[in-house]
């Protein structure tokens, strides 16, 4: 197996993965936002350990689609500072992996045109 190969095996689906995981945490908590006021109401929380573990576990890479978790949270209360705290968070990290895939991409790139410029 060409080395190269390899990696990119590895890379892409990972960063694939770690955005769509992240743009679902950010839709839950939008909801959990939108939703503070509404009667009855209980905040949900995502989890991709569950699954992690799992794909972990059977010792193969972890390249496949990792399905989220999304149940409620421990007290079930939206505390809007947690909130609004955790999407800053999350925006934060998600903005990381697309600067990550964008170094990526520009690495794949240079390599096809042979690191002319």
């Amino acid at each position: 197996m060409n080395t190269i190969n390899g990696i990119e095996a590895l890379t892409l689906p990972a960063l694939t993965t770690a955005l769509d995981a992240a743009a679902i945490r950010q839709q839950v908590i939008a909801n959990n936002i939108a939703n503070a006021n509404t009667p009855g109401f209980q905040a949900q929380r995502v989890s991709f350990e569950v699954a992690l573990d799992a794909a972990a576990g059977d010792g193969a890479p972890v390249s496949a689609r990792l399905e989220p978790q999304v149940g409620l949270s421990v007290d079930g209360a939206v505390r809007l500072d947690s909130e609004v705290a955790a999407m800053a968070q999350n925006g934060a990290h998600y903005q990381a992996l697309l600067k990550a895939l964008n170094r990526h991409l520009s690495v794949l790139a240079s390599a096809v045109s042979d690191g002319k410029r």
